[in-house]
């Protein structure tokens, strides 16, 4: 019966089919979890900025109070959470720290710069120290609010509040030699505050914003190639609107996320249909006032956003829209205390991490991930499975190489826990065919007779 089941799994692959009955997991099989230490950074951390190298790294920036206030980088090496560099690089206090990778892999930190006259001021680590990318203060003024990112071709651009042209937005580029604008200088209507820079699948630079010459409603902006223009009407939303923050999903649509006064500042999303901004789910979904946004997209296309939660003593809260709700990512208020400014983002394999200055550690940086609660639970050399080829293409090989555990079942699940195979077994060698699973991270659950075993692959 034993070599009967190994065969029929080699030659007929158990694959979902459109009548499968998908399920997840319970809500009890995942937590948030401190990724290393919780309050690692060595002083107060301010505007804490996340973001994934291209090997799967969580780097962190902050304004560094254990560094008279100046800009720092950390990564979690896997163990620990070590400096990119010197700490506190930047030549003096630095503020509004923003973080992005360049796509050939360097991460560069944009700020606003206290010893060139508050002006924006951009560096990169070229993998021995940090350097200045242009001029440093290359802005016609003082810059607040600064917002990183990466056109496709791997020009930085950077969005800011301008105080050289009456705190109107203006987005500058660097063009390899110096930074330049993009379209005319401080071209919103009129002051603005929180703007979120992201790029379009085409490589159009969209700014969303709070607009103060449209009663402080939210407006989003984009650059057609010549000039900037509206996208939508502005003053979208239905009242003051602050702490935006825009992302754009898989099949190009921008959302954008922020807090309406007319729902006594719960959190909204809404999405552009092309013609008009039309609400994702409903608004004012949080369960409070929601301060600060970060908004970003699962790679299955959900979108997520993390922000400080008035419902819960302004502890961290995450919910994405699951194509009809809003719900809650694990538990609503999941930090360990009050955070201030969460920096969200998903890692190549899609585990949501999440950044924060951390209130209840001195108000250093702490970074969370949700996952699996089997993970590292169970002692290795006693109970792990092999999984060979990983990442793999087609074929599977699962080899439970302690022959004392003995396996009743085994199970294979995406990261949103929506079951692709199940089945009973008492092998020890099994293969599976994935080559139809959806590119992505997958988990292995093996139940034995007193345990389960967790164990991660990549569908490539």
């Amino acid at each position: 019966m034993k070599k009967l089941l190994f065969l029929l799994l080699i030659l007929n692959p158990m694959i979902v089919s459109a009548q499968y009955n998908w399920d997840k997991y319970s809500p009890l099989d995942y937590a948030w979890k401190n990724v290393g230490n919780a309050g690692f950074s060595n002083g107060i951390a301010y505007w804490t900025s996340l973001a994934f190298s291209p090997s799967g790294e969580p780097y962190v920036a902050y304004r560094n109070g254990g560094y008279d206030f100046k800009a720092t980088v950390m990564k979690f090496d896997g163990s620990h959470w070590v400096n990119v560099g010197n700490p506190g690089f930047s030549e003096g206090q630095a503020f509004y720290t923003s973080l992005a990778f360049s796509p050939s892999g360097q991460p560069y930190v944009a700020f606003y710069d206290e010893v060139n006259f508050g002006k924006a001021t951009v560096m990169k680590f070229d993998g021995i120290n940090w350097v200045n990318v242009g001029n440093p203060g290359f802005s016609a003024g003082s810059v607040i609010l600064t917002s990183l990112a990466f056109h496709p071709s791997g020009q930085p651009y950077v969005a800011y509040v301008d105080y050289g042209n009456s705190q109107k937005s203006t987005v500058m580029k660097f063009d390899g030699t110096n930074w330049v604008n993009v379209g005319t200088p401080g071209f919103s209507q009129g002051e603005v505050f929180w703007p979120s820079l992201a790029f379009s699948q085409v490589g159009e630079p969209f700014v969303a914003y709070q607009d103060y010459a449209n009663s402080a409603k939210t407006t989003v902006m984009k650059f057609d190639g010549v000039n900037w223009v509206n996208v939508g009407i502005a003053g979208f939303s239905e009242g003051r609107a602050g702490f935006q923050s825009i992302a754009f999903n898989p099949l190009g649509q921008p959302y954008v996320a922020f807090s309406d006064s007319t729902t006594n500042y719960g959190k909204t999303v809404m999405k552009f249909d092309g013609t008009n901004w039309v609400y994702v789910g409903d608004t004012a979904f949080s369960a409070g006032v929601a301060y600060y946004s970060s908004l970003a997209f699962s790679p299955a296309g959900e979108p997520y956003v993390a922000y400080e939660d008035g419902a819960y003593s302004g502890k961290a809260t995450i919910m994405k829209f699951d194509g009809v709700n809003w719900i809650n990512v694990g538990a609503p208020g999941f930090s360990a205390g009050d955070v201030w400014s969460p920096s969200l983002a998903f890692n190549q394999t899609g585990q949501l991490f999440v950044a924060y200055t951390d209130n209840t550690n001195s108000s250093k940086a702490t970074v969370m991930k949700y996952d699996s609660v089997y993970v590292g639970v169970y002692d290795p050399k006693l109970s792990r499975i092999s999984l060979f080829p990983n990442p793999v293409a087609t074929k599977l090989f699962i080899d439970i190489f302690n022959k004392s555990v003995k396996a009743n079942s085994i199970e294979i699940t995406d990261i949103k826990g929506i079951h692709f195979f199940e089945t009973q077994t008492f092998e020890n060698k099994i293969m599976l065919n994935v080559e139809h699973y959806p590119v992505g991270m997958y988990f292995v659950k093996l139940r034995t007779e007193d345990s389960i075993i967790i164990e991660k692959f990549t569908k490539y």
